[in-house]
């Protein structure tokens, strides 16, 4: 495979694992019966996007570059945004838990 098939790879790559996403969602909401965006929707679009980037800034396609850089972004903030729910959550059941083997 010469250096234009590993790149153009790469990109299919990419565009597999950023679609993926739209998979994990659909089931996850229909497995809930509802519209739900589980953890693994943006994983999948960080990895996804981080992959079109690399293949877009080997392409030089300035549109490309900056829609995947400003995906990433969002993506980056929803993780963080999760991570902290989660780390709220886990510190008021582990204080409920407490007081309640306190009482």
């Amino acid at each position: 495979m010469n250096q234009e098939g590993l790149w153009v790879t790469i990109g299919f790559m990419g565009q597999a694992l950023f679609s993926a996403r739209f998979i994990i969602q659909w089931l996850a909401s229909e497995r809930a019966r509802r519209s739900i965006i589980p953890v693994a929707f943006w994983f999948f679009s960080l990895g996804g996007g981080a992959t079109l980037l690399v293949y877009a800034i080997y392409r030089r396609d300035p549109v490309f570059i900056t829609g995947q850089g400003a995906g990433l972004i969002v993506y980056i903030r929803n993780l963080m945004l999760i991570r902290r729910e989660k780390r709220q959550t886990d510190s008021t059941k582990s204080a409920s838990s407490e007081n309640a083997s306190n009482s």
